[in-house]
C-alpha cells in the first residue's frame, strides 16, 4: 500500500507548488494528486514535474467532458514526457448539471461515452507515438485527422496509466474492463468496496479477459485527528457534516444501502433541499462516522490505515491538508508505518 499527499486547494493555487512537492518527495509520499474544482488540475503537475524526481503525479480527477479527448491526450502525453513516465491520467464524468450548465458540454449515458473518451486517447496516443494517420470512429468522438504539424512525435514513456472515478457499479465495470486504476470516492466504506466495488470490477475484467489484480484502487480517507480531545471533536463534527453533505446526494445512495442506511440518506436528502443544513450532520450516527472515518490519536493514524486497508486499497492519502513543514513528523510516521507494511 502506497501514502499519496493531495494538493490543497485554497489560498494561493500554482505559487508553491514546487516547494509542496520537494516537500512531499522529501517526506517519502508516493504520490501527489490534484484535483479540479476551483482550479484546473494538470497545471499544478506541470510545476511539480520540475521540481520532482520521484513523486507520481496524477489528477484526481480531472473532468473528462469538459475537454475534447484531442485537447486531454496532448496535455498528458506533455506531462508524461515532462515528468519521465511518472503522470497517471485520473479522469471523471462529473454530473449533468455541472457539464452542461457550468461547463456548457453535451451529455449523455456517461459511462459509454467515457469509455469512447478513453478509446478516443488511446487512439491519439497511438498516432504521436507512430508518427502516423488518425483514424478514429466511435459512437461519441471522431477524431480522423492527425498531419505532421499538429503530430508532436513519440515519447520515451508512451504507456500513460489510465484511472477514473466513480461511486456506482458501471464506471467501476468500466474500469475492470478498459483502466488501470479506480478512484473509489473518500466517501466509502470497507464493505461498501468488498460488496460493490471489487465485484463490478472483477465482471469488467472478465468480460475482456483481464485480471482485476490489473486495476489498482485509490482512495482518500476521512481522518478524525487531533492533538487534544477538543481538536478531535472539532474534526470529528468536521467529518459528519461531511459524511452528511454527501449522504444527502442520491448518487451516493449506494454506500448507504450497503448498510441499510438508505432512509437516512432521503431524509438528508429532504433538509438539504429545505436548506436546513445545520440539522443534516446530527442524522450521521457514531456507528456510520466510524464507518466513514479513521478516527486515531496521531500516532495511531499509520497503523490504522494500515488495519482497514492493506489488502483492499492500492493507494490511499489523508482528508487532510499539507502544508510543508506542518506536523513532519505525523506525515513521516505515518508514511512509515503504511509503507512499511507492504
Amino acid at each position: 500500500m502506497k501514502l499519496d499527499v493531495g494538493l490543497a486547494v485554497e489560498g494561493k493555487h500554482l505559487p508553491g507548488i514546487d516547494e509542496t512537492g520537494r516537500a512531499a518527495e522529501s517526506l517519502g509520499f508516493a504520490g501527489l494528486w490534484t484535483s479540479e474544482t476551483k482550479h484546473d488540475s494538470f497545471l499544478p503537475l506541470a510545476v511539480a514535474a520540475n521540481a520532482t524526481e520521484r513523486l507520481s503525479l496524477g489528477t484526481s480527477i480531472a473532468i473528462a467532458f469538459s475537454r475534447s479527448p484531442m485537447v486531454t491526450a496532448q496535455v498528458a502525453s506533455d506531462l508524461q514526457d515532462l515528468s519521465g513516465g511518472r503522470f497517471i491520467l485520473g479522469l471523471g464524468t462529473q454530473v449533468k448539471a455541472h457539464v452542461t450548465r457550468r461547463f456548457g458540454m453535451p451529455w449523455g449515458r456517461p459511462a459509454a461515452r467515457l469509455k469512447d473518451y478513453i478509446l478516443a486517447l488511446r487512439a491519439i496516443w497511438e498516432s504521436f507515438q507512430t508518427e502516423s494517420g488518425l483514424d478514429y470512429e466511435g459512437e461519441f468522438y471522431r477524431h480522423t485527422l492527425m498531419s505532421p504539424f499538429f503530430n508532436p512525435g513519440p515519447i520515451e514513456h508512451p504507456e500513460i496509466p489510465i484511472y477514473i472515478a466513480g461511486v456506482n457499479t458501471r464506471l467501476a465495470t468500466l474500469a475492470g474492463e478498459l483502466c488501470d486504476g479506480f478512484h473509489v470516492h473518500p466517501f466509502h466504506t470497507t464493505d461498501y468496496v468488498r460488496q460493490v466495488v471489487e465485484p463490478a470490477i472483477e465482471e469488467g475484467a472478465q468480460k475482456e479477459n483481464r485480471s482485476s489484480k490489473d486495476v489498482e484502487l485509490a482512495t482518500s480517507v476521512f481522518i478524525i485527528t487531533g492533538e487534544s480531545e477538543e481538536q478531535i471533536a472539532e474534526q470529528r463534527q468536521k467529518m459528519r457534516a461531511q459524511a452528511a453533505f454527501y449522504a444527502s446526494t442520491p448518487t451516493y445512495r449506494t454506500v448507504l444501502d450497503v448498510h441499510g442506511w438508505g432512509e437516512v440518506g432521503e431524509r438528508l436528502g429532504k433538509l438539504a433541499r429545505a436548506k436546513k443544513w445545520d440539522e443534516m450532520p446530527e442524522l450521521i450516527t457514531d456507528e456510520m462516522l466510524h464507518a466513514f472515518a479513521i478516527e486515531a490519536t496521531p500516532d495511531e493514524v499509520g497503523p490504522a490505515l494500515v488495519k482497514r486497508y492493506e489488502g483492499l486499497i492500492d493507494r490511499v492519502a489523508l482528508y487532510l491538508p499539507f502544508v510543508p513543514g506542518e506536523r513532519d513528523e505525523f506525515w513521516r510516521a505515518t508514511i512509515e508505518t503504511v509503507h512499511g507494511a507492504t
